[in-house]
């Protein structure tokens, strides 16, 4: 039977969601656990692939068992899904948390199924230690009118490829970003806020890098928009640290 599980992580540990040849993953990890857990190979299937660092508020993946472990008649709660997600939650480390284990049709997939996947980039200006990890913090503050104008520009393309990693097992690079914006959250926090069906590695990441050199002044409206034009990965900005960014919601029809 198949199940989707969701989940969320700080991915500052980890060489990525996926499995690596030489690197501990978050993949590994949760595929460790319920293999132990439920007696049998478990491989586990993610709705994407964060790279290396970065974190996720809700990761989506699934799974196939033949059978959830039965829940004692002490435990609670008692559904099997809600007992293996207490199960996993007291074996994983703590920059794993599991929240919810559920049954779903056989040709449901994490990544396939996916309609739209949304991706949070936070930035701060002022010094905190509670942040180090979370965001990245600028010296100075960009001209987040000017950045906003550009994001808007990403809603007129469908192919990013200036945003991507080059050399990648990626068949297309064409995107569906429905939405991306800068919000304020205080006075020396912001985030950027995008939406897409899906997303090329790298792609958030080398979005914010560029975003910023126009919020330095150092490329107009019309240059961002030639940027992605150009459809050439070194024609973009550097890619921005992977501590600001979060995965933070999948949607499924």
């Amino acid at each position: 039977m198949r199940y989707f599980i969701e989940l969320s992580y700080d991915g500052t540990a980890y060489h990525g969601w996926q499995i690596q040849p030489n690197g501990n993953s978050v993949q590994e990890t949760l595929q460790r656990a319920l293999s132990m857990l439920l007696r049998e190979e478990i491989a586990v299937t993610g709705a994407g692939r964060t790279d290396a660092g970065v974190h996720a508020a809700m990761m989506v993946a699934h799974f196939d068992a033949a059978a959830l472990p039965v829940p004692k008649v002490e435990a609670r709660p008692q559904t099997a899904c809600d007992y293996l997600v207490y199960r996993l939650n007291g074996i994983l480390p703590n920059d794993i948390a599991i929240h919810r284990i559920y049954p779903v049709a056989d040709d449901m997939h994490a990544r396939f199924s996916a309609r739209s996947r949304t991706y949070y980039y936070y930035i701060h200006t002022r010094k905190s230690p509670f942040l180090r990890d979370r965001s990245w913090r600028l010296v100075h503050t960009p001209d987040f009118e000017a950045m906003n104008r550009a994001a808007a520009m990403l809603l007129d393309f469908e192919d990013f490829t200036s945003f991507s990693k080059v050399n990648t097992d990626t068949k297309t690079n064409i995107c569906h970003v429905t939405s991306a914006r800068w919000v304020q959250l205080s006075d020396h926090e912001w985030r950027f806020e995008i939406t897409a069906d899906r997303f090329l590695r790298n792609m958030v990441r080398a979005i914010v890098g560029t975003l910023m050199e126009v919020g330095r002044g150092t490329l107009t409206l019309d240059g961002f928009r030639e940027v992605i034009e150009q459809k050439n990965r070194s024609a973009a900005g550097d890619s921005v640290p992977a501590r600001g960014l979060f995965l933070v919601e999948v949607k499924y029809s």
